[in-house]
C-alpha cells in the first residue's frame, strides 16, 4: 500500500458561494468577459478569443487578471472545516457562507456526500469591520446514548474590530466578546487528547485568540458550558421570548507579548513541566549563579509566535502567576428584557435597542489590561519574516513557513530548528498522525523487542504535509529526518486545511468510548469542486532495514509495470511473475499481487492457472503455523474457478452437432400442443417478429456470444464454502455469464448433458443455473425466434436442471406450488421480451407436466403395492394446481404478446407534423407491468400508442366493426364507406386494423370502446398540457370525448378534464381579456395563459365544445345506466392505480345552470379571440352574481342571475352580439381577390369553425337580448355583403318583418345611390333627372360608403325591392317610396339589357 489521495466529498454548487462572496465575478468580469453556462465553471474552458476582441490593446494582461480572479478566489477567503466534516465556512470581507454535507445521488447514480449551502449572509455588526479568522468547533453531546457524532457545531469568527463572535450552524449569533481593540489575527483551538504515556502532562481544552500585541486564551470547559447555555437560551427565546437564563462566566487569560516587533501567527503548546536539569539550566540563565531553585519544577504554559525580530519567539507563562479573568456573558438574543446585559469591565456585548447601540458605539467598553509576558528566547534572523506555524498532533514538533520560501521544522521542547525544506513559496502545511495497526505486524525470528509481537503497544508516526501552490504539488514527508513518501499533482488553486483539534467537551472518560470519524487534513479543490484527504500507511515511517512491507510494495510496483508491458515471450514473463509473487513476504500484499495478476487482460489463461497453482503448491509445502489461512483459501477458490472456466471452454470448443431432424410435429409433441394450437402460436410469433423487426433499431451482429474473458469470469463469480455464488453484477453482465455457459448448448453446438454435469459438480446451484439460463433465453429473443430448434435444446436443458438433487424436492407438499417452477414463472412474468417468454413458458409447462407424470407413475406403482387408492387422486390434485398456474401464465403471456405486437406496429407513412412528444418511444410491456398497472393499464398503454400514431377515433370504431363485417350476410360497403371517411393520414395502415381487432377480441373488457376512448381522451389532454402550443392534441381529445357513448363516463371524464387541466388557464384567459379590453397580443397570452394567441383561440373553442358535451351528457345520463367494469379472467389479479374510467364514474352530478353559465362566458371569449374584437370587457356583460359564480366547482350550487336584467347590461350585451354577427359575416363573405391569401384558409386553423349566427342567437336567448334583433342584423349584414340568396333564406326566421323591410329599404337606396350618383355616367345622370323629386332627394341623402359590397347586379337589387314591397304593409309610411324605387330600378336595368 502506498500513499493515496482520496475524494470524500463534493460541492453541490460552489459557484453560487463564489458569486455571493465575489459579486463582480457573477455575470460579467471586470475585463468584459461574459460568463457562459453556470455549470461550466472550469477556468480552462474560458475563451481567450472573446477577450482579445473586446480589448485588443492589452489582451494578455487582462486575460490573466480575469482568469486569476475566477480560479484563485479561494486563496482570498477565510476558510475553515470542522474536523468531523459536518460544516465548512467560507468568508470574505463581511460575508460568509456556511456549507453542510448531504448525501445525494450523483449523475452516475452513485450515492455521494455533497456540500450544499446551509446559510449565507453578512456577519458584520459594526461598520467597516471584516472577517479575519474563523473556526468550526464541534461540541460533544452530553447524552448517554450518543452515537459519537457531535451534538452541534459552533462557528467562531474574529473581526478587524477585535471582536470575537460565536454563531450556530444557522447563522444565529450566540454571544460576542471584545477582548482587545486591535484586529484579531488568528483563532486556534485545542481539544482533549488522552496522554499516550504516563509521563506526558494532560492538556486542558482552550481557545486561543492572537492579537498584534497579545494572546488571549479562553478555558475550554468554561467556553463549552457558556455556549451550551447560550444555545439553549436562543431556543427558548425563539419559542417564547421572555425567558432568560444567565450562563456561567467565562474564564480567560490575557498576555501582553513583549520584546518582539511583529507577530503573524502563534501556537499554544499547552502546559509543560521541565525536568530538574532543564529547571536548573533555566534558573541559572535567568537568575545567575546564585539563583534559588524550587523543589518541584513549576508548570508553565508555552507559546510560540512567528513574525519578525525575532523570527520565532518562545514565551513561557508560569501557572498560578495570575488569576484568570472572569467575564459575564451577554446573550446575543433579542428578548423582551428592557435592558440588555452589559458589563463594561469585561467587555461582553449583547443586542441593544437602536439608541442604546449608538450610545455603546460612542462610548467604547473598558478592555481588561494584559499581563506582560516577555520573550524568553527566540530564533533571531533579521531578514526572515515568519508567515505561519503549525503544531504537530503530539505537541513535540512545529513547522514554520517564511517569506523566503522555506519550511522549517522546530523542536518545540528544545527550541531549535532541526530541518529545513527549500523552494516552497506561499506553502500551506499540515500534519498527519498514524497509529500502527497491530494485526499487520509479522513476527520475525530472533526479534524479542516489544514491537516484534502483536501484544506490544501501538507505535505512532507523524508525517508533514506540504502544499506548494506555485507548483501545484502536494507532498508528504516522514519526520523528523525521513524521506518524501508521497507526492501528488493537485492544481495551483487549492487550499490545505488542517484543524489541529477534534471535538470539544470530552474528558478522559467520555473520550475512551467515543471514536468519532474525523479528518486530520483536507484539500479543497475549487476547480473540480471536491474535498480530498490523504491516506498514509504506517509502514512508510519505518526504515528500509526494518520494513519488509516497503520491499513488498516495491515488488508490487515492479509487478504492476511488468503486467502493463506487452510481453514478447510469455514463458519468460510467467517465470518473472512467479519469482516476484513468491518473494513477497506479507500475506495481505501477496493476496493483493495475486488479485492484480488475475485482473490482468494481457495474460492468457494458461499463465494465470500456472501462477496460481505455483503459489498454491508453495503455500502447501510451508509449515502449517506460518501459512496464512485466508491466503490459502483465496488461492484454492481462485484455482477452482479457473478449472471451471477451463472445463466450460473445452466443452464449448468441441465440434458437437446433433443430427436429429426437427419438424413441426416434433415441436408439437415436445410442447404438448395439438396442430391447431401450434399453428396459432406460430402465427402469433410470426406477427410479433414482423412488427418487431420493422421497429427494431440497427443492431450489429455480435460474433462473441458465448465467449467470456477469464478476467471477467473471475470478476463475476466468487467461491465460498464449496459453493459458487454470483456477485452483484448488472443485467448485461449476468446475460454475458449465462451466454458463456449455455449459448452453445441452446444452439445445439455443445453437449447439454456434459455442461450441466460440469456446472453441478463445480458447486453452482440449480436455482442459479436456471436463473442464468432464463436470462440468456429471454435476452436473446431475436436469435431464438429465428431458430426454432433452440426450443428443443431449452427443453433438454430444463429437464436436466430439474432432475438435479436440490431442484425439485420429492417430499414437496402436493397441495402447494413448487418454488422451482415459481422461479421460472416469475422470470417470464418480469421479462419484456414476450415472444421468448411465451416459448419458455410453453417449454416449462411441458417439462413440469412430464416430471409430474413421472412422479405420479412412481407413486402409482407404490400405491398398487400398498393397496392405497387415494394417493393417485392426491397426485392429480397437485398436478392440476401447478398446471393452473402454467395455463394462467400462458394466457397472460399470449395477451401481452398480442398487445406488444400492436404497440410495435406503425402506419407506413405520415405526412403530417409530428410533435416531439409523439416521437418518444413507448416503453416495452411485460406481464408484471400489466399486473401492476391497475385495471386501466391495458387501455392506457393502447391509448399511448394511439397518441403516438395520432389515429382518428373513427379508426377505433372501424376496427371494432370489422369482426361483424366478416359475416357473409352483411355487405362490406359500409366498412369501405367508413374507410373513405378516415383522414388521409390513416390510409396506409397495413396490418394495424387486423391487429387492433385481434386486441379487441383478446381484451373484450379492458379495450371496450368507451374505455379506450376515455383513456385516449385523457392521454391527449395530458400531452397537450405538457405542450399547450399543440392545440390539435386538445381538439383530438374532445373528439375522443364525443365518441364515448355512455353518458356517465363522458360526464366524469369531461368534469375531470375541466378541473385538472382547463379551469386555471380558462380563468387566466378571462381575467387577461377583461383587463386589456380586447383580444390580447401574443406576448400577454404567453405570459398569463402560457400559450400563444393562436393556441388560446383554439383552446377556448375546445373548452366550448367540452362544456356543451358536458351538458349533453348530463341530460342523457338519466336515461342510461352506469356501465359495469369487468376484467378478463386472466387479469383478475391486477393491482395498481385506479383506472380513469373508475375515477370518472365516481364524479358527482354537475349543476347544469352553472355549466351553462360558463358556456356563455366561453362563447363570448371565443368570439373575442376568433374575430379579434376590440373594446370588449367580457366580465362587464355580467352582473355581480354572474361574476361571483365563475370558476367555482361545477358540481356546486351557486347563486346565479335570475329575473329581469338591468337595461344597461342588456344594451351592452346587444351591442356585443351585433358586433359578433358583423364580424362573422365579414369573415365568411368579404370579397378577396387573391383566393390563395383569403381569410378562409386562416379562419379555422384547428378543426371546424362554429356556426356563429346560430351561436349568437343562442347567446341572445341566455343574455336576455331580443333574438329577433340579432336575426334582423344578420339578414341586414348578409345583404350588405351582397349575399342576397342567403339573406332571403335567413329572413324567413325574422318575426318583425316590418322593421326588417325598413332596414332593407335603406340598403336598397344605398345600392341605387351608388349606381346613379357615384358612377357619374351620362345615362345615369339622365335617369336621375327623370326620377321624382322626393326619391331623388332621398337617394342623395343615402351614404353608399356603408355598403360592403357595391358590385351587386341590378337584377339582384330588383329582387330585393320586390322583397321589401312584399314585407311592407300598404299603409306604411315608406310604401310609396318603395313603389318609386321599383320604377327606378326598372329604369336603371333597361339600358343594361
Amino acid at each position: 500500500m502506498a500513499c493515496s489521495i482520496v475524494q470524500f466529498c463534493y460541492f453541490q454548487d460552489l459557484q453560487a458561494a463564489r458569486d455571493f462572496l465575489f459579486p463582480h465575478l457573477r455575470e460579467e468580469t471586470p475585463c468584459g468577459a461574459v460568463r457562459r453556462d453556470p455549470s461550466k465553471s472550469n477556468w480552462e474552458d474560458d475563451g481567450w478569443g472573446a477577450w482579445e476582441e473586446t480589448d485588443p490593446q492589452e489582451p494578455e494582461e487582462e486575460g490573466n487578471t480575469c482568469k486569476t480572479q475566477k480560479t484563485s478566489w479561494l486563496q482570498d477567503c477565510v476558510l475553515s472545516l470542522s474536523p468531523t466534516n459536518d460544516l465548512m465556512v467560507i468568508a470574505r470581507g463581511q460575508k460568509a457562507v456556511f456549507l453542510v454535507p448531504k448525501w445525494k445521488y450523483s449523475d452516475k447514480g452513485k450515492e455521494e456526500m455533497q456540500f450544499a449551502v446551509g446559510w449565507s449572509g453578512s456577519l458584520n455588526v459594526e461598520e467597516g469591520e471584516h472577517v479575519t479568522s474563523a473556526l468550526c468547533i464541534p461540541l460533544a453531546s452530553q447524552k448517554r446514548s450518543s452515537t459519537g457524532r457531535p451534538d452541534w457545531t459552533c462557528i467562531v469568527v474574529g473581526f478587524t474590530s477585535g471582536c470575537v463572535r460565536f454563531y450556530t450552524e444557522n447563522g444565529v449569533l450566540l454571544l460576542a466578546q471584545l477582548l482587545n481593540e486591535d484586529p484579531v489575527l488568528q483563532l486556534k483551538c485545542r481539544t482533549y487528547e488522552i496522554p499516550r504515556h504516563p509521563g506526558v502532562t494532560e492538556q486542558n481544552e482552550e481557545l486561543s485568540i492572537l492579537y498584534p500585541g497579545a494572546i488571549v486564551t479562553i478555558d475550554g470547559f468554561s467556553l463549552f458550558q457558556s455556549l451550551r447555555a447560550c444555545r439553549n437560551q436562543v431556543a427558548k427565546a425563539a419559542a417564547s421570548g421572555n425567558e432568560n437564563v444567565q450562563p456561567p462566566p467565562l474564564a480567560y487569560k490575557k498576555w501582553g507579548l513583549q520584546d518582539i516587533d511583529t507577530i503573524i501567527d502563534h501556537a499554544s503548546i499547552g502546559i509543560m513541566t521541565l525536568s530538574p536539569f532543564d529547571q536548573m539550566k533555566t534558573a541559572s540563565n535567568i537568575g545567575g549563579f546564585n539563583a534559588a531553585i524550587k523543589n518541584s519544577p513549576p508548570a508553565m504554559s508555552q507559546y510560540i509566535t512567528v513574525g519578525s525580530n525575532p523570527f520565532t519567539g518562545f514565551f513561557y507563562a508560569l501557572e498560578g502567576s495570575t488569576q484568570p479573568l472572569l467575564s459575564h456573558v451577554a446573550l446575543a438574543v433579542a428578548s423582551k428584557l428592557t435592558s440588555a446585559l452589559f458589563n463594561a469591565a469585561s467587555g461582553w456585548l449583547g443586542w441593544k435597542s437602536k439608541h442604546e447601540e449608538e450610545a455603546v458605539q460612542k462610548q467604547k467598553p473598558k478592555v481588561e489590561p494584559a499581563t506582560p509576558l516577555a520573550v524568553r528566547f527566540g530564533l533571531p534572523d533579521s531578514r526572515r519574516h515568519g508567515e505561519s506555524i503549525c503544531l504537530s498532533p503530539c505537541n513535540t514538533l512545529a513547522a514554520v513557513t517564511d517569506d523566503f520560501g522555506r519550511v522549517i521544522l522546530l523542536d518545540v521542547a528544545r527550541g531549535i530548528a532541526i530541518r529545513m525544506w527549500k523552494g516552497y513559496r506561499d506553502a500551506q502545511i499540515g500534519w498527519i498522525q498514524i497509529v500502527e495497526d497491530l494485526h499487520e505486524r509479522v513476527p520475525e525470528k530472533a526479534d524479542f523487542s516489544p514491537f516484534g509481537n502483536t501484544q506490544g503497544p501501538s507505535r505512532v508516526a507523524q508525517f508533514l504535509v506540504i502544499y506548494a501552490p506555485r507548483r501545484g504539488i502536494l507532498e508528504v514527508w516522514s519526520t523528523q529526518q525521513g524521506p518524501r513518501v508521497g507526492a501528488f499533482n493537485v492544481g495551483k488553486h487549492c487550499r490545505l486545511l488542517y484543524p489541529g483539534y477534534k471535538i470539544m467537551g470530552l474528558n478522559n472518560v467520555t473520550s475512551q468510548s467515543w471514536q468519532p470519524q474525523t479528518y486530520q487534513i483536507c484539500l479543497v479543490d475549487p476547480v473540480s469542486g471536491s474535498v480530498k484527504t490523504v491516506n498514509v500507511p504506517f509502514h512508510l515511517a519505518l526504515s528500509d532495514k526494518k520494513c519488509e512491507r516497503a520491499k513488498d510494495m516495491h515488488l508490487v510496483k515492479k509487478l504492476a509495470v511488468l503486467l502493463k508491458t506487452r510481453p514478447p515471450n510469455l514463458d519468460l514473463v510467467e517465470t518473472q511473475i512467479k519469482e516476484l509473487i513468491l518473494d513477497i513476504k506479507y500475506p495481505a500484499t501477496k493476496k493483493q499481487a495475486l488479485e492484480s495478476i488475475l485482473a490482468s487482460e494481457r495474460l492468457p489463461f494458461s499463465c494465470l492457472r500456472n501462477i496460481t497453482q505455483t503459489l498454491m503448491d508453495t503455500l502447501k509445502n510451508q509449515e502449517l503455523e506460518s501459512v496464512d489461512e485466508g491466503l490459502l483459501q483465496f488461492c484454492a477458490n481462485k484455482l477452482k474457478l479457473l478449472h471451471l472456466y477451463e472445463s466450460v471452454c473445452q466443452l464449448n470448443s468441441l465440434d458437437f452437432h446433433s443430427d436429429t431432424p426437427f419438424s413441426d410435429n416434433d415441436l408439437a409433441v415436445l410442447l404438448r400442443l395439438d396442430d391447431k394450437e401450434l399453428l396459432k402460436l406460430q402465427a402469433l410469433l410470426e406477427k410479433y417478429k414482423e412488427e418487431k423487426t420493422r421497429t427494431a433499431t440497427v443492431r450489429f451482429s455480435d460474433d462473441k456470444d458465448g465467449v467470456l474473458p477469464v478476467k471477467t469470469f473471475l470478476e463475476y463469480l466468487e467461491y465460498e464454502k464449496d459453493v459458487i455464488n454470483i456477485k452483484k453484477i448488472s443485467e448485461e453482465e449476468y446475460v454475458a455469464l449465462g451466454s458463456f455457459f449455455f449459448w452453445k448448448c441452446l444452439h445445439g453446438e455443445s453437449s447439454t448433458e456434459d455442461m450441466c454435469h460440469t456446472l453441478e459438480s463445480a458447486g453452482l446451484s440449480p436455482q442459479l443455473l436456471l436463473s442464468l439460463l432464463l436470462s440468456v433465453w429471454l435476452s436473446k429473443e431475436k436469435d431464438i425466434l429465428d431458430k426454432p430448434q433452440s426450443v428443443c435444446c431449452l427443453h433438454t436443458m430444463l429437464s436436466l436442471l430439474s432432475k438435479m438433487k436440490v431442484a425439485i424436492d420429492e417430499t414437496w407438499d402436493s397441495q402447494s406450488v413448487s418454488p422451482w417452477w415459481q422461479q421460472m414463472r416469475t422470470a417470464c412474468i418480469q421479462s419484456e421480451n414476450n415472444g421468448a417468454a411465451l416459448l419458455s413458458a410453453h417449454v416449462g409447462h411441458s417439462v413440469a407436466a412430464q416430471i409430474s407424470n413421472s412422479m405420479t407413475e412412481k407413486k402409482f406403482s407404490q400405491t398398487v403395492l400398498g393397496a392405497d387408492s387415494e394417493a393417485l387422486t392426491d397426485s392429480w390434485e397437485a398436478l392440476s394446481l401447478d398446471t393452473e398456474y402454467w395455463k394462467l401464465l400462458l394466457k397472460q403471456l399470449e395477451d401481452c404478446l398480442i398487445l406488444q405486437t400492436l404497440l410495435h406496429s406503425k402506419a407506413n407513412s405520415s405526412t403530417s407534423k409530428v410533435s416531439s412528444l409523439q416521437a418518444e418511444p413507448l416503453p416495452r410491456l411485460s406481464v408484471k407491468k400489466l399486473l401492476e398497472g391497475g385495471k386501466g393499464g391495458i387501455a392506457d398503454s393502447v391509448a399511448k400508442w394511439i397518441f403516438k400514431q395520432d389515429f382518428s377515433p373513427e379508426l377505433l370504431k372501424l376496427a371494432n366493426k370489422e369482426g361483424d363485417a366478416e359475416n357473409p350476410d352483411e355487405p362490406k360497403e359500409g366498412i369501405n364507406r367508413g374507410l373513405l371517411e378516415v383522414s388521409e393520414m390513416d390510409m396506409n395502415l397495413g396490418a394495424i386494423p387486423d391487429l387492433l381487432h385481434l386486441a379487441y377480441k383478446q381484451f373484450p373488457c379492458s379495450l371496450e370502446l368507451d374505455v379506450l376512448h376515455a383513456h385516449c381522451c385523457w392521454e391527449y389532454v395530458v400531452q397537450w398540457n405538457k405542450d399547450p402550443e399543440e392545440a390539435r392534441f386538445f381538439v383530438r381529445s374532445i373528439e375522443h370525448l364525443k365518441h364515448i357513448l355512455n353518458a356517465h363516463v363522458q360526464n366524469g371524464i369531461a368534469l375531470m378534464m375541466w378541473n385538472t387541466f382547463l379551469v386555471k388557464r380558462f380563468s387566466a384567459a378571462t381575467y387577461l381579456m377583461d383587463k386589456v379590453g380586447k383580444s390580447p397580443k401574443d406576448r400577454l397570452c404567453r405570459r398569463d395563459v402560457g400559450m400563444s394567441d393562436t393556441a388560446v383561440t383554439s383552446f377556448l373553442g375546445s373548452c366550448l365544445d367540452l362544456l356543451q358535451t358536458l351538458m349533453e351528457a348530463d341530460v342523457s345520463r338519466d336515461e342510461m345506466q352506469a356501465p359495469v367494469l369487468d376484467t378478463e379472467d386472466a387479469w383478475l389479479t391486477v393491482e395498481g392505480p385506479t383506472s380513469i374510467v373508475e375515477l370518472a364514474l365516481e364524479q358527482k352530478h354537475i349543476h347544469y345552470p352553472l355549466v351553462e353559465h360558463h358556456s356563455v362566458l366561453c362563447s363570448i371569449l371565443y368570439a373575442v379571440m376568433r374575430f379579434s374584437l376590440k373594446a370588449v370587457k367580457p366580465l362587464s356583460l355580467f352582473d355581480s352574481k354572474g361574476k361571483n359564480a365563475f370558476f367555482k366547482d361545477l358540481t356546486s350550487i351557486q347563486l346565479l342571475p335570475s329575473g329581469e336584467m338591468d337595461p344597461n347590461f342588456i344594451s351592452v350585451r346587444q351591442q356585443f352580439l351585433l358586433k359578433v354577427v358583423s364580424a362573422a359575416v365579414q369573415a365568411q363573405h368579404s370579397v378577396v381577390k387573391d383566393r390563395e391569401s383569403s381569410e378562409e384558409a386562416a379562419t379555422t386553423p384547428f378543426g371546424k369553425d362554429q356556426d356563429w349566427p346560430v351561436l349568437a342567437v343562442d347567446l341572445a336567448h341566455h343574455l336576455q337580448v331580443s333574438e329577433d334583433v340579432v336575426r334582423r342584423h344578420y339578414v341586414g349584414e348578409l345583404y350588405n355583403y351582397g349575399a342576397d340568396h342567403l339573406g332571403e333564406e335567413a329572413s324567413l326566421q325574422v318575426h318583425d318583418k316590418e322593421v326588417l323591410a325598413s332596414q332593407l329599404l335603406v340598403l336598397t337606396g344605398q345600392r341605387l345611390a351608388h349606381a346613379l350618383l357615384h358612377t357619374q355616367t351620362r345615362g345615369g345622370m339622365e335617369l336621375l333627372a327623370r326620377l321624382p323629386p322626393t326619391l331623388c332627394t332621398w337617394l342623395k341623402a343615402m351614404n353608399p360608403q356603408d355598403l360592403q359590397n357595391t358590385e351587386v347586379p341590378i337584377a339582384t337589387t330588383a329582387k330585393l325591392v320586390n322583397k321589401v314591397i312584399e314585407l311592407l304593409p300598404e299603409n306604411h309610411g315608406q310604401y310609396s317610396l318603395a313603389l318609386h324605387l321599383i320604377e327606378a330600378v326598372e329604369a336603371v336595368s333597361i339600358p343594361s339589357l
